[in-house]
Order: C-alpha cells, then structure tokens, then sequence
C-alpha cells in the first residue's frame, strides 16, 4: 500500500462517484458495504473531509451509528460494475453482499473497519458529525423525485484518517 494525499486524487475520487464508489462499515462482526454515488470532498477545521449521504432506513446507517467510521473504496482499476449493481441495490439485513460479490477484504490500517482489494484507492474515515437532512429546505421537486416515502438522508462529515493507493 502507497500512502497518498488525498487532495491529490480528488479528480479521480469525484470522477468515480457517479459511476459507484463502495462505502464500507463494520459493527463488531457486522460488515457491510453499500453503493454511494453521491459525496463531498472537503476541509473542515484544516483537515480533509469527506460527507457521505446514508438513508434513515439503510442497514449501513445502523453500522455507522455503532461504530462512527467507514472506509470508501474507490475503483479505479478491475471490473466492479456487477458488485456496484448487488451492493447499491440490495440490503445487507437481507443477504451477506460481502459473499455474494466474492470480494476479497482487508482489514484497515487505522480504523475498525475493512477495504475491498482490488479496488486500487482507500480512504479511512472517522465521523466528525452528523446530521439529518433538513426537508424544509427541499424543493417539491427534489421531494417528488427523491423523498416520496420520506426516508431522508443523514450527513456523515468524516475526517479522512489515511487514504493509499494498493
């Protein structure tokens, strides 16, 4: 593993997102990870951040809750398209998606989590703050599109502990 500056692969990272990126949690012997296609790269108090959007109702919001970090792995390199379709579609309530897609994990360096090989870039992050997404402050049309059931989203603000290339 080649530690990075994050900052440095922030085109790659963003690039990435809408093409999927795997958030990955970890709760005791809980592990999930879940598709994100959506997310902030930032700095927040002179460190570097990055905000996640996890529904109220997802499997991977009760992970984060017991255990406030996560690790993003970002694919640059192999072929993920069939496990970004199982794990941004499915709940790890209802099926072990870890198994399902055959991947090969790793323990992180600095966090109680765990990376996807293969991927080719990590971040570890630890949650700095949280919160729920105001609905008042949403179109009807965002409403109408996104939020027919009202299952909002939560903001996780994370410091990124490390980030490294494999």
């Amino acid at each position: 593993m080649q530690e990075i500056n994050v900052l440095d692969y922030s085109e790659k990272i963003l690039k990435a997102l809408p093409g999927g990126v795997f958030l990955n949690t970890k709760a005791g012997d809980r592990k999930n990870t879940m598709t994100i296609g959506w997310g902030a790269l930032g700095r927040q108090w002179n460190q570097t951040c990055f905000t996640v959007m996890v529904r109220l109702s997802r499997y991977t919001k009760e992970l984060i809750d017991a255990n406030p970090v996560f690790t993003l792995s970002v694919p640059l390199k192999g072929d993920f398209k069939k496990a970004i379709g199982i794990c941004g579609t499915k709940s790890g309530r209802d099926m072990d998606k870890l198994a399902a897609c055959n991947f090969a994990i790793e323990d992180a360096q600095t966090i109680d989590s765990f990376i996807i090989k293969g991927c080719g870039l990590h971040l570890e992050c630890e949650i700095a703050d949280s919160r729920v997404m105001d609905a008042t402050l949403k179109s009807q049309d965002v409403k109408d599109a996104w939020y027919k059931d009202e299952d909002w989203h939560v903001y996780y603000t994370a410091i990124v502990k490390k980030a490294y290339l494999e």
